[in-house]
């Protein structure tokens, strides 16, 4: 519940500023939304692909419920200049990423140094948040069984950056807009 200050009739009120959502209250967010059991069984699940239906984010960022069947994976990626949350809500994902700070633009290829590739594992109930520039893949390797996972970002998704990796090399592949996914 919002309350509006009182201002008198003969002054035009001034517009509060919205503060951009922060990555601790995007986590928030998909911890609130993959715990809502009835909005995570409505999401309907293909065998064959990721299903995905858009939600309504904390102070203006995107937001996405994903149904991953068995198998499936993002491949690597990142979300340029957004923050970010994600949280599993059933089944578990597992996320491998790069601990290591990248340059944002301008580059094909790069050689990534020994000790930055980390792993996680994220069952339900689990999840995190991550900074801009954040490269990753989050796979669902389970043989039979689908995980739904929340995401979260803010500012919403200007591009996403995919990549193609064969042991030390990370090689920018494509650049996508949202009019690619929406």
């Amino acid at each position: 519940m919002s309350v509006s200050p009182s201002v008198p009739s003969s002054a035009s009120p001034v517009p509060a500023a919205v503060s951009a959502p922060t990555q601790a209250d995007l986590l928030n967010f998909v911890r609130r939304t993959a715990a809502d059991a009835e909005l995570i069984a409505a999401l309907p699940l293909d065998p064959e692909g990721r299903t995905w239906v858009r939600l309504d984010g904390p102070g203006g960022s995107e937001a996405w419920l994903i149904g991953w069947p068995p198998g499936t994976g993002t491949g690597w990626h990142d979300h340029a200049d957004s923050v970010g949350a994600f949280m599993t809500a059933s089944g578990e994902l597992k996320e491998h990423s790069l601990a290591a700070r990248l340059p944002t633009d301008g580059w094909k290829t790069l050689e990534l140094t020994d000790g930055v590739d980390r792993e996680r594992r994220l069952p339900a109930g689990q999840g995190r948040a991550f900074g801009r520039h954040h490269v990753h893949e989050v796979l669902n390797e389970s043989p039979d069984r689908h995980a739904i996972s929340v995401h979260a970002y803010y500012p919403p998704l200007p591009r996403i950056r995919r990549y193609s990796r064969s042991g030390g090399t990370l090689r920018l592949e494509q650049v996508e807009r949202p009019e690619d996914w929406q």
